[in-house]
């Protein structure tokens, strides 16, 4: 681990320089660590890919005090896997009017649509971290024979819902917003809304598993999200 200062009040420990699994498995065991031990003065952390950003209250404690409390938790460190896993299953009408970059991916892949989205829903998705936007989450797990590149050109407002790839990730988008990601479907649930008591739906470490569902499942499950009536299924597996 590397630890290093980014201003006065924040340190950052990094774990190594590519976006990996095991890293990222470094980077939350941290967090869970530091969260757990409730050590005045260490405040929020945020997790990334690859490093742990972490406040700290200058006035409590010193650079050196904050980070030799923190490198002595990392010594201690225990990454081992748990045994079950917190998955969101997110329903996902892929094709139709919101699949509207897969021609271009069946050319790019070599694969149909249907190999495309069979390949695309058959993975249990990890939330490395969350960015970008209030609810997006990397998803890290994306089989290699369907990484597509981005947009040349991003469009100026990509729907709220829309799952998309871009290279070696996938996601979705939380609000309207601009985006250079492939389109390739679109859930009907909120990842984002200021008016649920946890407007992010999920937390980095979690996992996402995408269910097909058709376009008429897709207007129902939408009207009962609406109407608040919409639960979400989470499983531990």
């Amino acid at each position: 681990m590397k630890l290093m200062a980014a201003g006065d009040q924040v340190l950052v420990a990094e774990f190594g320089d590519r976006i990996d699994e095991a890293v990222n498995d470094q980077v939350h065991a941290l967090a869970a660590k530091i969260e757990e031990q409730q050590i005045p003065g260490i405040g929020e952390v945020v997790p990334t890919f690859r490093s742990l950003l972490i406040y700290y209250d200058s006035y409590q404690l010193s650079y050196r005090e904050a980070a030799d409390k923190i490198e002595e938790l990392a010594r201690n460190l225990k990454t081992e896997q748990k045994t079950k896993k917190r998955i969101l299953k997110i329903p996902c009408c892929y094709g139709a009017r919101f699949g509207p970059d897969l021609a271009d991916m069946e050319q790019l892949t070599g694969l149909d649509r249907k190999e495309m989205i069979d390949i695309h829903s058959s993975v249990d998705y990890k939330v490395y971290m969350l960015g970008f936007l209030p609810g997006f989450a990397y998803l890290g797990g994306l089989d290699e024979r369907i990484h597509v590149p981005r947009l040349k050109s991003p469009r100026l407002k990509i729907s709220r819902g829309a799952v998309g790839i871009g290279g070696s990730q996938t996601g979705i988008y939380p609000m309207d917003s601009p985006g250079g990601w492939r389109l390739m479907g679109e859930t009907p649930i909120d990842m984002y809304d200021p008016n649920r008591e946890q407007p992010i739906l999920v937390q980095a470490g979690d996992y996402i598993r995408f269910v097909p569902i058709t376009i008429m499942d897709y207007y129902d499950i939408r009207r009962a999200v609406l109407d608040g009536k919409y639960q979400i299924e989470v499983t531990e597996e």
